[in-house]
């Protein structure tokens, strides 16, 4: 099966989030196991391109349709860790991807838009027809309306599209001014049951347009589907996805084997298995060391976080005193884009200065993150929502136990060590599910408390968790299940 997976992100090249994760891991087991996998994305200034091998140009004049004139685009390819890439950049004084950052610009929807259209006219200008072209989040929404509305007629008629949603919580509202500027009427896609916003009939939604003409939506867990379906996580989407609930599922993500393995992790101190997870506790003398953190028999909890309201950085923040308070040792590694979070966060780091005991890290050192997971004992994740999570699941592997908010992915993949109605050997962490104080102090003092008084027993929770298969082998099946289905009334 010939797959074109259309992104804003892929790691190692282009990360801001999971979605880079998640393109990277999908990508790499489908290639595996023997589909033709093609990764298509902007060709971003700030691309890593040390990652980037054998780099080369394979359509030097590509025209793309924009308002009454073309923008000509350059399409490079090149290998990203065993994947095929393609890389587009339209050369034209807005210097669309030319800004230092991936997003965060005022034109994000028409950098965004024309991208989906240069990728629709590179595979028509090539002649290449793939069989799925899986979309990803608001900022290729408008793929799939641009693939029906005007490629299909064109010769692109044995193309299907899955449509992955990561978070409801950006859905592209935007001026109708992005259908004018790809050729696309206004009056006929500017209503109720096509692309208008569901909260301002002014505006249009990119990712409710996704969600209309895609053949298949998913999202990246189960209990988030029914989440976004069923209460205000969908942010006004509700009713739109129960509408097309026959073609709307939610399939775990995993996490990418080759990258988080402390067997075979080089960014680690000491690797180690479940077999010998003594060679664990090389690390956390390592961690300490390096964070100048006092030795001592006490656990060390962590975050690694992203630092917003959606991770519940109020319940962070009161951690941190309760964790120094309950003779452990906290460390975090995260960095937040509100200023009034980051000043709330450099405050803490100022008071606890020079404490034994902790270290706020606020930025983002992938080694780092390696280091942490591979020496904590449990990693704090306290969200308001969370559509999935790849942190648990990367915690789990290195036998770090997660303490969680029972919401989206974690609700699907965190098993309460006392209340859990699983067998003991699939409980892995702990789970609490009111977002206040008292909520997270209910978790983290059974946690706290195991670790204390009972050893062995917690030694058995971060084992069972490094034995849980979060891998990508059972989720990529669920996607080429989806794909065939989506493909079965493909003409010949």
């Amino acid at each position: 099966m010939y797959i074109v997976m259309v992104s804003a992100e892929c790691a190692p090249v282009a990360k801001a989030g999971g979605l880079g994760d998640f393109i990277q891991g999908l990508g790499r087991e489908l290639t595996i196991q023997g589909h033709e996998v093609t990764i298509v994305l902007p060709k971003y200034d700030v691309l890593r391109t040390s990652f980037i091998q054998n780099l080369q140009p394979v359509y030097r004049d590509l025209w793309v349709p924009f308002y009454d004139r073309r923008i000509p685009c350059t399409v490079e390819s090149g290998d990203v860790d065993g994947l095929r890439c393609l890389f587009i950049e339209p050369h034209s004084p807005q210097g669309f991807f030319r800004r230092g950052r991936i997003y965060g610009e005022p034109d994000d929807m028409d950098r965004f838009a024309l991208f989906c259209r240069a990728v629709l006219e590179y595979f028509l200008m090539t002649g290449q027809h793939p069989n799925v072209i899986h979309c990803n989040d608001w900022q290729t929404g408008l793929l799939p309306v641009l693939l029906y509305e005007i490629y299909e007629r064109l010769g692109m008629n044995r193309t299907r599209v899955c449509y992955s949603l990561h978070n409801v919580g950006y859905q592209g509202q935007t001026d109708p001014h992005v259908l004018q500027m790809n050729g696309l009427e206004v009056t006929r896609l500017l209503t109720a049951d096509r692309l208008q916003d569901p909260s301002n009939p002014q505006l249009l939604n990119l990712m409710k347009g996704g969600i209309v003409f895609s053949n298949f939506v998913t999202t990246v867990s189960p209990q988030y589907a029914w989440e976004i379906q069923h209460t205000q996580q969908g942010m006004g989407l509700q009713p739109l996805l129960r509408q097309y609930d026959q073609k709307f599922g939610g399939v775990l993500n995993g996490i990418d084997d080759a990258t988080w393995n402390p067997a075979t992790d080089p960014l680690i101190t000491s690797r180690y298995t479940a077999d010998d997870l003594r060679r664990k506790a090389a690390n956390k003398t390592a961690l300490r060391r390096r964070l100048n953190l006092a030795s001592g028999l006490k656990p060390i909890v962590a975050v690694v976080s992203r630092l917003d309201r959606q991770k519940g950085v109020e319940l962070i923040r009161h951690a941190i005193d309760y964790v120094l308070a309950e003779n452990c040792q906290f460390v975090l590694l995260g960095s937040a884009l509100d200023p009034a979070i980051d000043a709330e966060f450099q405050q803490a780091k100022c008071d606890k200065l020079g404490n034994p005991n902790c270290h706020l890290e606020l930025g983002y050192d992938e080694e780092l993150a390696h280091l942490i997971y591979a020496s904590a004992d449990m990693i704090l994740i306290p969200s308001v929502y969370e559509p999935c999570g790849l942190t648990q699941m990367i915690a789990m592997k290195y036998g770090c136990v997660p303490i969680v908010r029972r919401v989206g992915g974690l609700a699907d993949t965190v098993f309460d060590a006392n209340y859990s109605d699983k067998p003991f050997e699939e409980r892995n962490g702990y789970v609490f599910d009111e977002l206040t104080p008292a909520g997270l102090e209910s978790a983290l003092k059974r946690a706290i408390g195991l670790w204390f008084h009972h050893p062995d027993h917690f030694r058995q929770l971060r084992l069972n968790g490094m034995r849980t298969d979060n891998s990508w082998r059972r989720p990529s099946q669920h996607y080429l299940d989806i794909y065939h289905h989506i493909c079965r009334d493909l003409p010949a």
